[in-house]
């Protein structure tokens, strides 16, 4: 005999003769946020919690189950579940592996974010606010900046989305945060086109990069030297010059089987640096050519242009 439980909100859940629900509760969408001690946590959690999500600080990694399933028995009040590993649990990092197990046999939602920044910039973090690393124990900052990134090493390669706040402040992560998590509907594939100079060093948080250095570079010509890619001059310079559309063709046709791949995998996030010497013209122009092949393949994309603005 089946009977038929109403929970007052007109839902309906199929039940056994044990009394048992048939049927799974639904269950809640995770992000696990974690990376270097200084890089934002902090304030990618009070975003998430402000966006509605349902954050917990340093749980351990062997609970992150449990309270999914905690979640699940909520009736719909935890939709979405963020939780915040650090170096204060770093004695559980073993489990997370576990755990991420665990939560893909259950068919869980769930993502990594990681929180990047330069060496510089959070010894000088770290230095703004007189507060030892974490890590340091009896040595230098910097020592404990070493020893977190061999910890969490194998955890940022894992990450479905890297976000380096080494040049942002606290407003322009919230924006970052907010252009990932604050959609109504997540998108197969979320991709960010960024152009950037060779000169200032390669961008941290690419997944795939590309190298224009092979076009003549427009700065050399004395009329289009002060403009950049975005200049409709500069981008028919670079793309009349022989090998340019073919290069950008072929390369757009790779993306499309990565980006394919990277759907079949679950990864929902890939940023794509485009470089050229200074981030001006080349990988400017070429960048703002890309994006629009992959949005037309059904990839959401936004362009960032790391260096532009740089003499």
């Amino acid at each position: 005999m089946t009977e038929h439980e109403n929970h007052g909100d007109g839902a309906q859940v199929n039940t056994g003769t044990s009394g048992e629900p048939a049927e799974a509760a639904a269950i809640p969408e995770l992000v696990i946020i974690s990376g270097m001690s200084g890089a934002g946590r902090s304030t990618a959690a009070k975003c998430l919690e402000d966006l509605g999500w349902f954050v917990v600080d340093n749980l351990p990694p062997a609970l992150i189950p449990t309270m999914v399933d905690l979640g699940a028995r909520s009736q719909g009040n935890v939709a979405r579940i963020a939780v915040v590993v650090d170096v204060r649990g770093r004695r559980f990092f073993d489990n997370l592996r576990e755990s991420l197990a665990d939560l893909a046999a259950k068919n869980v939602k769930r993502r990594v974010l990681f929180l990047e920044a330069s060496d510089e910039a959070l010894v000088r973090r770290f230095e703004s606010v007189r507060r030892p690393h974490p890590l340091q124990g009896d040595g230098r900052i910097v020592d404990g900046i070493a020893a977190e990134r061999d910890l969490l090493r194998e955890l940022r390669g894992d990450a479905d989305l890297v976000i380096d706040t080494s040049s942002l402040n606290v407003h322009e992560l919230r924006a970052k945060m907010d252009a990932q998590f604050a959609g109504e509907e997540e998108p197969e594939l979320r991709a960010t086109v960024m152009s950037f100079g060779y000169k200032y060093g390669l961008p941290v948080d690419a997944d795939l990069v590309v190298d224009c250095r092979f076009l003549p570079n427009p700065h050399w010509v004395p009329e289009l030297r002060p403009f950049t890619g975005l200049n409709e001059e500069v981008s028919s310079y670079v793309f009349n010059q022989p090998g340019a559309k073919e290069f950008l063709d072929r390369y757009a046709e790779l993306l499309q089987l990565i980006a394919a791949g990277y759907r079949r995998e679950g990864k929902r996030y890939v940023t794509i640096a485009v470089g050229c010497t200074g981030g001006k013209h080349r990988s400017v122009a070429m960048s703002e050519r890309l994006a629009p092949r992959l949005a037309a393949e059904g990839v959401e994309t936004v362009i960032v242009h790391r260096d532009m603005g740089r003499e």
